[in-house]
């Protein structure tokens, strides 16, 4: 398992909590923690023990996006591609996040901007803390989106929303993000950790191997046909119609008892 100190990772009910641990810059991505990143949602994605993964960050931040300290040190040292972090870090995150197949729980306890926002886009659920907030921050600093904000944050709240966020850069509460879909919920800020867990929990001690698929069929609908998404469906449900979590599920309905799924 990845240990860094700019990533805490903690296992407990199938769910692999990773947090961004560099509180004291408002757990703001350098390499370091990017690289960490990448590796620790890799091996959350390998490993069968864990069957959903919560994202968080320590502190008052979820994570103020690029660690502008580090950017600036590479403009003033005349790096040729200052912003080559995107192609090598921020988009293989995103995709580990939303290829993940497993549930992913951004748990957005404080800012959430730039890149960090868009790590909780790409997240399946997000559970807000009540003091949390969420800014597109790129055009403030001369900058389009990166991380998949582009593609994640339209599909969450639509066009012309996206584009106000992303061209007026203004920063939006809890309230606002609970009633524009942004976030599916907001709890009082003591109350995220365990809300966010618990959810989590319960999503783990489902049928993730259905789960997996719920996503992909999401996906692939998001950009096709309806004749396409009708086939990604069939093709989904003919795969998991095999498993043992179907066969478990249809057994304990006949029985009238919970079932056990074991995500297979």
């Amino acid at each position: 398992m990845t240990t860094s100190e700019v990533l805490l990772t903690a296992d407990a009910d199938g769910v692999r909590t990773l947090t961004l641990n560099r509180p004291q810059a408002y757990n703001s991505l350098t390499v370091e923690l990017k690289e960490t990143l990448l590796a620790a949602l890799r091996e959350a994605a390998a490993d069968d023990a864990v069957r959903a993964v919560v994202l968080t960050g320590s502190g008052k931040a979820f994570c103020a996006g690029q660690d502008l300290k580090e950017h600036v040190g590479l403009l003033q040292a005349g790096d040729p591609a200052p912003l080559r972090t995107v192609k090598d870090h921020y988009n293989p995150i995103v995709r580990a996040i939303v290829d993940m197949p497993k549930p992913v729980i951004a748990a957005v306890n404080g800012t959430a901007a730039g890149a960090g926002a868009a790590f909780a886009y790409a997240a399946d659920l997000r559970v807000a803390a009540a003091s949390s907030s969420f800014l597109m921050a790129f055009a403030n600093v001369g900058l389009g989106p990166d991380s998949g904000a582009s593609w994640t944050l339209q599909r969450l709240i639509g066009y012309g929303r996206a584009a106000e966020l992303m061209l007026l850069g203004r920063t939006v509460d809890a309230a606002e993000a609970l009633s524009l879909g942004l976030v599916g919920e907001v709890v009082p800020d003591d109350e995220l950790a365990a809300r966010a867990h618990a959810v989590a929990a319960k999503l783990a001690a489902g049928p993730t191997v259905a789960y997996a698929k719920i996503k992909s069929v999401l996906t692939v609908a998001a950009e096709s046909t309806l004749d396409e998404a009708l086939a990604a469906e069939d093709a989904a449900q003919g795969a998991l119609g095999s498993t043992a979590d179907h066969s478990e599920a249809v057994e304990a309905f006949v029985t009238k008892r919970k079932p056990n799924f074991q995500g297979k």
